[in-house]
């Protein structure tokens, strides 16, 4: 049996491993959950898993949920904010840390983890974005893996985990396109309701944000870089509208790999938390007759700017994709809020960025200070438009 501890619990991809592991036999445990302010929902993930112990983001929630747990005689031990996260994240019991929360805040418990040998299942990209030269390194100096859940650097590790590195041309990274690569709409006009109608993936609010302006494309090819350790430039984007491949890796001798299956965040899960082990999966198997076509088209730098501003961020390195990353998350807030149109997200993005003189650390606190300081000058310019 397998013990897990699992970040962001009540996110998407949270929801989705425990829905896999609960249709597993006794071959993985629950010990440790996080979440943000979803207080009813971990309630219930408490009672299915009995956690030894959760974190939740408030002080005020941690009360309620303590004298819950007490009520229920639950054992499970109840903390909240940074220090809540860090003990989830290196509890002595897991075996495996799934990091599955959205944005920087999970870099700290992410290092806490990796410092604590827990291998690492991740699917927390902005982390890996931010500072991943240094999550990598320190992985290694621990003798950790790091095995990716996003479906696309899923693929890309399924496709190479068997090959030598330097045989590797490039990476083709798949994308969706989201709900605009064909639209011909003005981006000032699109609304909350339209940027959040993915065509294929469910997924949370500020993932499926970024997939529509792209951003989210450009943060994989980062973290792509960083997790395989390929030049930015060996990077390629496709828009595959039907989510069949995955991502393709082409070799020197000319060969394409590529890894396909029906669109479902279930096997990319289940492969990081069961590798090196392959196991039955309960998704809808590949028909390719019944698909019957595979689309593939080069994506549209100038419409989607945001996937050109985070090529050049991941070109010029240090702390500049933690600087792109952090005023994204900020512009995006806003949006969502409905404080500012669609079109200002790679607008205020770019300001930001070239407003940063970029230093290359050693020292994570930089890229800590640099994201903060991105938020801020982000907030400042949202506050100058409303």
């Amino acid at each position: 049996m397998k013990n897990i501890s699992i970040l962001g619990s009540t996110g998407s991809i949270g929801v989705q491993t425990l829905d896999f592991i609960s249709k597993t036999k006794n071959e993985f445990k629950v010990c440790g959950l996080s979440a943000g302010s979803n207080i009813d929902l971990l309630k219930e993930q408490i009672s299915k898993f009995k956690p030894l112990i959760v974190s939740i983001n408030s002080q005020e929630d941690s009360k309620i949920l303590k004298k819950w747990c007490i009520n229920k005689k639950y054992k499970t031990k109840v903390y909240f904010g940074k220090e809540g996260l860090n003990k989830v994240a290196t509890i002595k019991t897991a075996s495996m840390v799934l990091s599955s929360v959205v944005g920087a805040i999970g870099l700290e418990p992410l290092l806490c983890a990796i410092e604590a040998k827990k291998n690492i299942a991740i699917a927390n990209k902005e982390s890996l974005v931010m500072a991943g030269q240094l999550i990598m390194k320190k992985a290694k100096e621990n003798g950790v893996s790091v095995l990716p859940v996003d479906s696309e650097h899923s693929a890309i590790f399924q496709c190479i985990v068997k090959e030598n590195k330097k045989s590797i041309k490039r990476i083709l990274l798949t994308a969706s396109g989201g709900p605009f690569y064909k639209s011909t709409k003005n981006f000032k006009d699109i609304t909350v309701a339209d940027a959040l109608a993915h065509p294929t993936w469910k997924m949370g609010k500020k993932i499926t944000i970024d997939s529509a302006t792209l951003m989210n494309k450009g943060l994989e090819a980062i973290e792509a870089s960083v997790l395989f350790d390929i030049p930015i430039d060996k990077i390629d984007i496709l828009i595959h509208p039907q989510s069949v491949v995955h991502s393709m890796v082409e070799f020197n001798d000319g060969c394409v790999m590529a890894q396909m299956s029906n669109p479902n965040m279930t096997l990319p899960i289940q492969y990081a938390l069961s590798y090196p082990d392959r196991k039955n999966c309960y998704i809808k198997r590949l028909n390719l007759a019944e698909i019957s076509k595979l689309e593939f088209f080069s994506p549209n730098f100038k419409k989607f700017k945001c996937l050109q501003i985070a090529y050049n961020c991941a070109k010029i390195g240090g702390t500049m994709p933690a600087v792109m990353s952090g005023a994204n998350e900020i512009a995006v807030k806003y949006f969502l809020a409905g404080k500012i149109k669609f079109d200002m997200i790679p607008k205020i993005v770019e300001i930001v960025v070239k407003e940063h003189k970029s230093i290359k650390s050693k020292n994570i606190s930089n890229y800590i200070k640099a994201d903060l300081w991105a938020r801020q000058q982000a907030e400042k310019i949202v506050k100058n438009l409303i």
